[in-house]
């Protein structure tokens, strides 16, 4: 999973909520819709994506069918979105890379997002542990930044991605901290979480979830996680900020938000927010959200805007830190 917003929590008016539900049923469509996916199928937003689709459709009244659409980080499920008619029949579901962080990266991106594209609801937040190979002489982030130092020029890390999250930050980390390390890029968390265990890098960032059957059977260590707090499933482990990095840039967490193409007239975008918040907090996702160590979100349109407004200018922040430019 690639994906990010600074965390953000708007407290959800369980009467409104209630009160939407009620009138979701009323106002069936006949329409099928359809439910984009960024990434291919497995995975996170795949799986999410499929109990949203029926969990939405219940509410809505209506058959929502899931297409994945992967390629280009993402951006061509987020172009076929814009372009497809607001009518509310077409939703997309994806991390954050080709919303946040594609726009500053792609110069030739083929969609706005403030213009081609209007927000539904942050679905849920993911942070990211920073993790090392067992065999990492270190037990805490400090320790950590003392033993890259002693070791600069020779430490490598991992990415699930060229401009990634988990890249971007990892950059940043290196060059602000002055320690000169080596980013290797891979297709996936899979890959560069076998090749940490394998000591042939030697950390990278990577979703909680990803790592958590890592991280308990002793085979790598998390030392630090991006957010505000520490995650239950991870008690022990600090944030960044409490470690010492009290920088705004490790406040940064992954995510997966849905959102729909702009112009979608407001009863129906009304509709479909309710619906999407209303299944944020069934117990079926919220069951899932543990499993995978997220936090369940289900941010108003408004408030998920806002949180882009605020994250937007950290991400180019760090892309012109990193100097990563996609062509």
């Amino acid at each position: 999973m690639n994906s990010t917003m600074i965390s953000r929590r708007s407290l959800l008016a369980s009467a409104g909520l209630l009160a939407a539900g009620g009138t979701l049923a009323q106002t069936p469509s006949n329409k099928i819709t359809t439910l984009v996916l960024s990434v291919p199928p497995g995975g996170a937003v795949d799986v999410l994506g499929r109990e949203l689709s029926t969990l939405m459709g219940k509410a809505l009244g209506t058959t929502i069918v899931v297409e994945s659409k992967a390629g280009a980080s993402g951006m061509l499920a987020a172009q076929a979105v814009a372009r497809a008619p607001a009518d509310g029949t077409t939703l997309l579901l994806t991390h954050s890379t080709p919303i946040l962080y594609m726009p500053h990266l792609f110069p030739k991106i083929a969609y706005d997002v403030t213009r081609d594209l209007s927000f539904v609801t942050q679905i849920c937040d993911a942070d990211l542990a920073l993790v090392v190979n067992k065999d990492v002489p270190v037990k805490t982030l400090p320790e950590f930044l003392k033993w890259a130092m002693a070791n600069r020029g020779k430490v490598s890390y991992g990415s699930y991605s060229t401009g990634s999250a988990g890249h971007l930050l990892s950059e940043y980390l290196s060059l602000s901290r002055k320690l000169d390390m080596t980013h290797v890029p891979y297709k996936g968390e899979g890959p560069m979480l076998q090749d940490i265990m394998g000591g042939h890098i030697s950390w990278g960032l990577s979703i909680y979830g990803s790592a958590a059957p890592y991280i308990t059977s002793g085979r790598m260590n998390a030392l630090a996680i991006t957010g505000p707090q520490r995650l239950p499933q991870m008690p022990d482990t600090p944030t960044f900020a409490e470690a010492g990095l009290a920088d705004e840039e490790f406040r940064i967490m992954g995510g997966i938000m849905m959102l729909m193409p702009a112009g979608v007239p407001a009863p129906v975008a009304a509709r479909i927010e309710a619906a999407a918040r209303e299944a944020v907090q069934s117990t079926q996702l919220k069951a899932r959200f543990q499993t995978y160590g997220m936090r369940g979100a289900g941010d108003s349109s408004v408030n998920t805007r806002k949180a882009f407004d605020a994250s937007s200018p950290i991400i180019a922040k760090l892309v012109k830190t990193s100097g990563v430019k996609l062509d």
